[in-house]
């Protein structure tokens, strides 16, 4: 049986993370949402290919997912540090500026992914093409 702190992570992970997830991707099936994630999986449904919906559901869900997760640190929720590979701990709490969120969905997806991920907000500064 896990210790209570582990519990209440998990608790937070599991509402914070994954059923905000989940809430959000539900909203963009709402035939009534006109979001350029919504549209996109609209168009992937036209085909009626399962393998081509889920080549479109799944990074956006997972890249949902993420945001989250940061968003979830950003908020403090998740206090967690990271130890980097020159041995150099920080708080991403308070060292993100609660910015993890945005700069995951800004910028470090399309920079840092070696797998396929749509670019929802093509008129921002960075593209890949630019690293």
């Amino acid at each position: 049986m896990p210790n209570p702190q582990i519990e209440e992570f998990a608790q937070i992970l599991v509402r914070h993370v994954r059923d905000a997830a989940v809430q959000s991707n539900d909203l963009r099936l709402r035939p009534d949402v006109d979001h350029i994630i919504s549209r996109r999986w609209r168009e992937a449904a036209r085909t009626g290919q399962l393998d081509e919906i889920a080549n479109v559901l799944i990074p956006d869900i997972v890249d949902d997912t993420m945001y989250y997760l940061f968003r979830a640190i950003d908020e403090g929720l998740l206090q967690l540090s990271f130890t980097d590979s020159k041995g150099k701990t920080v708080n991403l709490s308070t060292e993100g500026l609660g910015e993890l969120g945005g700069w995951y969905a800004g910028e470090w997806c399309l920079k840092y992914t070696k797998e396929r991920v749509f670019d929802n907000f093509p008129k921002l500064p960075y593209s890949p093409d630019q690293s």
